[in-house]
């Protein structure tokens, strides 16, 4: 476990000092770890569920789901420091990155991150555009 405390304590860094900044800080990494850990899928809902059930992070719905969707999470100096913290990403002096899109279909209009997306895989008797959240995963092979 202490490889998680290495890599998990510099990104909380990027975190202002205030009582907000700590608790987002602290938010952060406990989702992270609940990503990780195998109790759920990474679903959202299942990853509050998971922040409450295993590590007693006590957190209303809708505060969560506002800080999952803030624009200002330090992205920038997150990834930095995510990359720094990877060792050699080159393999035979080439980096692979592998990139998914997926569409998760919904009903209703009041579901955040939800908008009209061309589905480029949909099948003859497919909408073309469902109403629908767009997620995208990249990962880095080493």
């Amino acid at each position: 476990m202490f490889i998680l405390r290495d890599i998990l304590l510099p990104l909380q860094d990027h975190f202002s000092e205030t009582t907000l900044g700590r608790e987002r800080a602290s938010l952060f990494v406990y989702t992270i770890l609940s990503i990780i850990v195998p109790f759920t899928s990474s679903m959202t809902s299942n990853l509050w569920r998971c922040l409450d059930t295993l590590f007693g992070f006590e957190i209303k719905n809708k505060r969560f789901y506002t800080f999952m969707a803030s624009p200002t999470l330090p992205w920038a100096g997150l990834w930095q420091t995510i990359w720094g913290l990877i060792p050699s990403p080159e393999t035979d002096g080439r980096i692979l990155v592998g990139l998914d899109d997926s569409i998760i279909t919904k009903v209703g209009k009041k579901i955040f991150g939800c908008e009209a997306i061309f589905d480029h895989a949909a099948k003859s008797n497919q909408s073309k555009y469902p109403w629908a959240q767009n997620i995208v995963s990249v990962g880095m092979l080493k």
